[in-house]
């Protein structure tokens, strides 16, 4: 079950800010009840992944094609039929970056997820007596800091300054690809699946942005899609032989890499595929988006009722520099277009304010 509620959250990543509270409830519960079990039976129940006739049969240990590869691939079919966020693209078809609000949060939040990943990976040995946990264990911890560390580097040379953002999300990478081939491969090859995890997700983020034009605001595609596939690839070329009969190309052996390679397609004509029609479904019949006023006000007032952050505009007003009066005409500009679509306000002019406003009206008894 937290397998499963892995996927439904990937997906959440790269519809963040602008989907409605009702398809999100609505798209849990197809996925927990239709697309990951069945895949999950293909995979681990016995399915005819598991018996193909090539290697071992397709494997994968902790779920890089079951959790992470079908979640990507349905985050990347949400996303695609969701549309990006208000002016994440401009006219010429260039992008704007749009920062996390708290980079603190946000390395917690990956650290976080880097110690449960030992449970994720090293519970999946389903016993503490299969010794086999300890490489789990220890291929997950490298895999994870190869993935950082080989963002780190790489944007210091690019770049002149290392980007914690990315070498999180390289770190993620990391843990991602080597969640299906954790039990199959020695310790040298995880920190190669980082590395490599690294570059993938750093490469597939500029591609889905500025090639796809898909806007993923947390990298969801990126990170669990393509690493998830590339981890599936790599067991079928590294594993070792040492556990469980799984051996790959390195050993000699072609068929395991065909095997993960039937399981990789599956899983991306699956998730995408029953994934877009889940989400194009919702859109035509209830909406998936919010407002263009939900979106600007923040889907936090409109849906909680209060905003995450009441005294960011004090303190900003305090320690920030001021505002300069082009960008906040502009601000008011979009919020004045934003609300004079919203078909519940009309135009009313206010003699506190002493100019025209949209409001709504108030309700008749």
């Amino acid at each position: 079950m937290v397998f499963c509620t892995k996927a439904v959250t990937i997906i959440a990543g790269a519809v963040a800010e602008r989907m409605r509270f009702a398809p999100y409830l609505i798209y849990s519960f197809f996925v927990c009840g239709i697309i990951y079990p069945i895949y999950g039976h293909w995979m681990w129940g016995g399915g005819w992944l598991s018996t193909l006739p090539y290697g071992a049969g397709c494997v994968d240990f902790a779920g890089s094609a079951v959790v992470h590869t079908v979640g990507g691939m349905l985050a990347l079919a949400g996303a695609y039929v969701l549309g990006p966020r208000k002016n994440k693209y401009n006219p010429d078809g260039t992008s704007n970056a749009i920062p996390g609000h708290n980079l603190t949060l946000v390395v917690v939040g990956t650290l976080i997820l880097a110690f449960g990943w030992f449970g994720f990976n090293a519970g999946s040995t389903l016993g503490a007596t299969d010794l086999r946990i300890s490489v789990v264990a220890t291929n997950t911890f490298l895999a994870a800091a190869a993935g950082g560390a080989a963002i780190i580097f790489m944007s210091y040379i690019i770049f002149g300054f290392t980007d914690i953002g990315l070498a999180r999300n390289g770190a993620l990478g990391g843990l991602v690809a080597i969640t299906g081939p954790c039990a199959y491969v020695a310790p040298w090859a995880a920190i190669a699946f980082g590395v490599i995890a690294g570059a993938i997700m750093w490469g597939t983020v500029i591609f889905v942005e500025t090639k796809l034009k898909i806007d993923d605001p947390l990298g969801a595609v990126a990170v669990h899609g393509a690493n998830g596939i590339w981890g599936m690839l790599a067991l079928g070329i590294f594993a070792d032989g040492t556990y469980g009969g799984v051996s790959g190309l390195i050993t000699g052996s072609g068929g395991q890499l065909l095997a993960q390679f039937i399981g990789v397609i599956a899983a991306m004509a699956w998730a995408i595929g029953l994934g877009a029609l889940m989400f194009y479904v919702l859109k035509v019949t209830m909406g998936l988006r919010v407002s263009e006023l939900v979106e600007y006000e923040g889907v936090d007032v409109h849906l909680h009722g209060s905003p995450c952050y009441p005294s960011q505009a004090e303190i900003t007003a305090q320690v920030g520099p001021e505002v300069e009066d082009d960008e906040r005409q502009r601000d008011v500009a979009i919020l004045e277009e934003s609300l004079a679509r919203d078909a519940s306000r009309e135009k009313i002019y206010s003699d506190k304010l002493g100019r025209w406003i949209y409001a709504k009206p108030k309700e008749r008894k």
